[in-house]
């Protein structure tokens, strides 16, 4: 494994949950109460390793990522060369799991080599499904009639924290990485362990874009582009707020939150939302997502989404 170092993180406190949030524009005040989440579980022993490793790393140890200002994010990757400023002096760049790749049988089918995969908390963020998947499209599991068409992305609020995963890939995987994520806005972010230390290396979170910003930045106002990627699939908005969670993807990433631990099976329930911002996943599958975790993936697709 490989150290990491961290610095002292500000004391968490749960707070309301936000009734709306900008996707850029974090509003000081949300609205309603939350009861929180269970995030105070004991750290998992390679968390209470890791912190004794990132104080051995402090001073002139190799290992140690040069730290930037924690004022200075999120900020956003735009370009491939962004990437290099994350980069460790390993050559390694940290990426954030919060929805199938909070499955490590799941981060590994895209990441083979992948390493230290852990869990850790993203503050200031929310995961919704508001965001129209080619893949699904491709895969034979997207539902138009019923609008079970979206995967996740996550959105800036305030006043959410989420369970998530983390670990590091190679620098020379990040051209198959914006490839494979084309539609996402690119965002280095601060995360924090369970027991309140903030990794100094920040990880790479695929957040919510707009589809005006992905034709002119990622598509080059390139139509033909477009198309390629969404229009041939009857595809003419990426993010959507009136669609559902494709059925297989949402009981993949909930039986990977429940598999990760009982702390992050919690959060995923009272802490991911329908493009509606009110409407939790737990109160979804009890009261319109009915037989959702009781129907298996199609047998080729088992594997990636068998949680």
């Amino acid at each position: 494994m490989i150290p990491m170092s961290f610095t002292k993180a500000p004391h968490f406190a749960h707070l309301p949950r936000a009734s709306h949030c900008s996707s850029y524009h974090v509003p000081s005040t949300c609205l309603p109460p939350l009861k929180p989440s269970p995030l105070s579980s004991p750290s998992p022993p390679h968390l209470h390793r890791r912190r004794r490793r990132s104080a051995m790393a402090i001073g002139d140890s190799p290992w140690r990522p040069t730290p930037l200002p924690q004022d200075t994010l999120p900020f956003e990757l735009k370009i491939e060369s962004d990437f290099d400023r994350i980069v460790s002096p390993d050559g390694l760049v940290s990426v954030c799991g919060f929805g199938s790749l909070l499955s490590e049988t799941s981060a590994r089918s895209t990441f083979p080599d992948l390493i230290n995969f852990r869990v850790a908390k993203l503050n200031g963020f929310r995961r919704v499904f508001a965001h129209v998947a080619p893949i699904f499209f491709e895969r034979g599991i997207a539902n138009p009639e019923t609008k079970e068409i979206s995967s996740l992305s996550v959105e800036p609020c305030e006043s959410e924290t989420l369970v998530v995963t983390t670990f590091e890939i190679q620098r020379s995987e990040i051209p198959s990485f914006i490839e494979r994520e084309h539609e996402f806005r690119f965002l280095a972010v601060t995360l924090e362990t369970f027991n309140g230390l903030l990794y100094t290396t920040p990880s790479v979170l695929c957040a919510r874009y707009t589809d005006e910003e992905y034709f002119l930045n990622r598509c080059k106002g390139n139509e033909e582009t477009l198309f390629q990627r969404y229009g041939r699939y009857g595809i003419h908005k990426i993010w959507l707020d009136d669609i559902l969670p494709c059925r297989v993807y949402l009981r993949h990433c909930v039986l990977a939150a429940k598999n990760l631990s009982e702390a992050a099976y919690e959060n995923f329930l009272d802490h991911t939302f329908l493009g509606d911002r009110k409407t939790t996943i737990r109160e979804y599958l009890v009261n319109k997502g009915a037989g959702i975790m009781e129907e298996e993936p199609p047998l080729q697709l088992k594997h990636r989404y068998g949680g």
